[in-house]
């Protein structure tokens, strides 16, 4: 599916996979997961896999329906409190979930149930974050919020960033949150270009340079 594929994520930094559907977006994030394993080639870490955190986030939140929203994020840190651990509660907060805490995920909006997701990918502070389209089900003002609260998370300075691939199909989501934007193309996909958005963080979703870059990776596709 992949010829010559030769990519290099440096730590810290988040890359956003775009191309047409079928390029192999997701496969990549896959093979990155350890859910795919290739036939040639290989991916590496730069430390034993077995040793790096992964978070991640799907198209669908993907919450177990019979835990609270408390219990869906303090189940993937091995938490057994009854209540709200602290560390659960900062994120929640931070997603502004803190009042939903001892709710259950059949009685959350879709933007509620995803930022519970994202909080739920951090609470493991992760080392590589794997974003699947994760706001391709939310209509766009509720995607708008939520990537700004994915923002927040990402600069917080409480630990070091973690490595991020977003897999995405809206190229101002892409601008938002990359260093770089990957576009992957061909049969067997190859990588056609990569444009780096030099834009200080945080960034303003109405920002005219996003709007440059947008324009810059459309251009690139149709080429």
């Amino acid at each position: 599916m992949f010829s010559g594929l030769d990519l290099e994520i440096r730590a810290g930094e988040l890359v956003a996979l775009v191309g047409p559907s079928g390029c192999g977006k997701s496969t990549l994030l896959n093979l990155i997961a350890g859910l795919e394993a290739p036939s040639r080639g290989q991916v590496g870490f730069d430390r034993p896999a077995g040793d790096v955190k992964l978070g991640v986030v799907f198209q669908q939140p993907r919450l177990l329906d019979w835990l609270s929203v408390a219990e869906n994020i303090s189940i993937v840190t091995g938490g057994q409190a009854k209540g709200v651990p602290p560390d659960v509660a900062a994120l929640l907060a931070k997603v502004e979930l803190l009042e939903h805490a001892h709710s259950y995920p059949q009685f959350l909006s879709g933007g509620q149930k995803q930022r519970a997701a994202i909080a739920r990918a951090f609470a493991v502070q992760p080392d590589v974050l794997l974003l699947d389209e994760p706001f391709s089900a939310l209509d766009e003002l509720t995607a708008r919020r939520v990537r700004s609260m994915l923002q927040s998370l990402w600069m917080d300075d409480t630990r070091a960033r973690p490595t991020g691939v977003l897999v995405t199909h809206n190229m101002l989501e892409a601008a938002f949150l990359a260093d770089r934007i990957v576009l992957l193309g061909g049969s067997p996909a190859q990588v056609v270009q990569t444009i780096t958005v030099d834009i200080a963080r945080p960034r303003d979703p109405d920002d005219p340079a996003l709007f440059e870059i947008h324009r810059e990776v459309m251009a690139a596709l149709h080429a």
